[in-house]
């Protein structure tokens, strides 16, 4: 049976919290940008997609400690309202996501929305530089920024992206080849290094 990435129920699914952000329709927004969202249910466990109408700007697992927070920041950030639904981007990230855990992709095809500072979407951008397969260390891509001592800097921002395996902070690893951290969780972590790196079955055979 191949692996499959699928819609789950859209809000019943997510803590009391996070829904209470979501209803709160005068929560740091003026109404001006509309969020859809959608609960994707991948090998990994329940993810939230979401997209504006110009892009991905958030996929993460819906258990992550800092999940609620991620999402007012997101909602204070782009000053917007989250609603139930879909658009043309959360179509797309659906059905790349599942050629990704079918081994077909290696590469994502999105537009991306990632409010933050200028720092953060330069980690981030450098984030998207680093090769399917491949790992980096914190002081590699604190190199890439050009600023060798700010490798603590760089594990910030890393934890602060909130667009999980698109945008691949889990292929950051110690100096030392150690996981350290991810939001996501170390064995999510090490579950993608081993799939990107062929140690793990495709799960795509009977």
């Amino acid at each position: 049976m191949g692996i499959t990435v699928k819609k789950a129920d859209a809000f019943g699914e997510l803590r009391e919290e996070a829904q209470s952000v979501i209803n709160d329709k005068t929560f740091f927004t003026d109404g001006a940008t509309v969020i859809h969202f959608e609960i994707l249910d991948t090998p990994l466990g329940k993810m939230l997609a979401c997209a504006t109408n110009e892009g991905i700007c958030m996929l993460e697992f819906i258990d992550r400690r800092a999940f609620v927070t991620e999402l007012k920041d997101l909602k204070r950030l782009l000053r917007a309202t989250i609603e139930t639904g879909t658009n043309k981007h959360l179509l797309s990230i659906e059905k790349q996501l599942n050629e990704y855990f079918q081994g077909k992709r290696k590469n994502f095809d999105l537009p991306l929305v990632t409010p933050g500072t200028e720092f953060q979407n330069l980690v981030w951008k450098k984030l998207l530089d680093i090769p399917y397969g491949e790992t980096r260390s914190y002081k590699q891509q604190s190199i890439a920024v050009g600023n060798l001592g700010a490798i603590r800097a760089v594990g910030t921002a890393n934890g602060a992206n909130r667009i999980s395996i698109v945008v691949p902070c889990h292929r950051v690893i110690g100096e030392d080849g150690s996981l350290t951290g991810y939001g996501g969780g170390l064995k999510r972590k090490r579950w993608l290094l081993d799939f990107e790196g062929g140690a793990l079955s495709l799960f795509n055979e009977e």
